[in-house]
């Protein structure tokens, strides 16, 4: 089987490094540790100074083999269209990024995973970030389906039209599953990093009265590793690039609008992650189970922010396994 080794490379051209740089994502040489001693500054959030907290909302610190990764998810999403087939791209709409990928189930009626990806909320073609796992769905009997979206950048530093745009995919899936031989009524969402971010955000969507859909158009959800009340957030590193306001803080902080989720979520991450996300996952999980809510809490020990994902893409994998078994397809 022919793979193009340049198209791994091209995730880490010097446009894709600058625009991990922007996000506070450095990229220390495999294997690198500061053992500089410092002096603790004032604190932040929670127990946290000022670098504690940004270190905690940079990845690299925490995942050194950012390259290695990135490389892989591209080299194995390239080798996986060479033997499923490219998906069918369509765009939901009015502008050239509203498009979204579509690998398609053999079977018609099949249930639906749409993939929300991450990088910080910064642009990332999704098929190189989360075209992947396809393979595991679609062999399961699903479509899979990964959105395309505007960036941060791109939307001056409002979070706001990307979150939007995420929503509206969904109810064009909603609306258009017929088309490409899909089941409205069995779509799901799974989302990583700031994809979860995302993916979040849709789960607490008003349908009924924004959309004029049922209000249980998302049956189930995968959150892996995201961040669900942005105040910390706010607090930290990212507010360079991100122009946070009150309401978007409020509108886009999906814990404190729990009343509105009426579906099961899988939480998960994993133990190399920073401590921010690993605690974000750890309160957004209990706090769903409070509201008296179906959440499951998935801790993949030994895996990095970027590691975790790869299980996605097996069937046996943490992740793979437990999307599976929520979309009722682990049997099939």
């Amino acid at each position: 089987m022919k793979t193009n080794p340049g198209l791994s490379q091209r995730l880490l051209d010097r446009r894709t490094l600058l625009t991990l740089a922007t996000a506070g994502v450095g990229l220390p040489a495999f294997g690198q540790q500061t053992t500089v001693a410092r002096k603790k500054g004032p604190l932040v959030w929670l127990d946290m100074d000022q670098k504690e907290l940004d270190d905690a909302y940079t990845q690299s610190v925490y995942a050194p083999n950012l390259r290695q990764i990135m490389g892989r998810w591209a080299t194995n999403g390239e080798i996986t269209r060479q033997r499923i087939g490219p998906p069918h791209r369509v765009a939901y709409g009015p502008t050239p990024v509203e498009s979204l990928d579509i690998y398609q189930a053999k079977r018609t009626n099949a249930p639906i995973l749409v993939f929300v990806h991450g990088n910080a909320w910064h642009q990332f073609p999704g098929q190189d970030y989360g075209g992947f796992p396809a393979e595991v769905f679609v062999r399961a009997g699903a479509h899979y389906v990964v959105l395309d979206f505007i960036s941060v950048d791109e939307a001056g530093g409002s979070l706001m039209p990307m979150a939007d745009q995420v929503r509206r995919a969904v109810a064009w899936l909603y609306h258009n599953a017929r088309s490409f031989g899909g089941d409205a009524n069995r779509l799901y969402v799974a989302g990583h990093s700031s994809g979860a971010h995302l993916a979040g955000v849709v789960l607490v969507t008003d349908w009924v009265n924004e959309f004029n859909l049922p209000s249980d158009v998302v049956k189930g959800a995968l959150c892996c590793s995201g961040m669900y009340d942005l105040k910390p957030v706010r607090l930290s590193v990212r507010s360079s690039y991100i122009k946070f306001t009150d309401d978007m803080e409020q509108a886009l902080s999906s814990q404190r609008h729990l009343n509105k989720l009426v579906c099961p979520v899988t939480v998960a991450y994993g133990t190399l992650e920073t401590p921010e996300f690993q605690r974000q996952s750890r309160e957004f999980a209990s706090a769903v189970k409070a509201a008296g809510k179906a959440a499951q809490l998935l801790v993949g020990n030994g895996y990095n922010h970027f590691e975790i994902l790869e299980t996605l893409g097996n069937p046996y994998g943490l992740l793979g396994r437990a999307t599976l078994e929520l979309m009722n397809l682990a049997g099939v």
